[in-house]
């Protein structure tokens, strides 16, 4: 048995809550993703989640206020946006500390 390849989604209408991200799909699915798994708009205020933008044919929504972009496929597969790593103060310590030990004429 071969299964058919479903076309991209589209999402063709979206809406926020408090906690959610839900997003009505061309194909009559409806996906509801947590708030929280986009660290961004987690943190964003109201105004700056309720200026959103339905990308192109309905691949995803983009906050241009916070450039944060999801795509309907990203919603699907169940990815939340990871936040970015950060340098440590013992880690940007280390790279200072070697610098300096670069530098010194031996």
């Amino acid at each position: 048995m071969t299964c058919k390849k479903n076309p991209e989604p589209r999402i063709v209408a979206f809406r926020l809550t408090n906690a959610s991200l839900i997003t009505q799909l061309a194909d009559g699915r409806t996906v509801s993703v947590p708030l929280a798994w986009s660290w961004r708009l987690s943190e964003a205020t109201p105004k700056q989640r309720n200026n959103f933008e339905i990308m192109g044919s309905g691949q995803g929504v983009y906050w241009p206020d916070i450039d944060e972009d999801i795509s309907a496929a990203g919603m699907l597969c169940g990815t939340p946006a990871r936040r970015p790593k950060r340098a440590t103060r013992s880690r940007q310590s280390k790279a200072g500390s070697t610098a300096k030990r670069a530098r010194v004429p031996v």
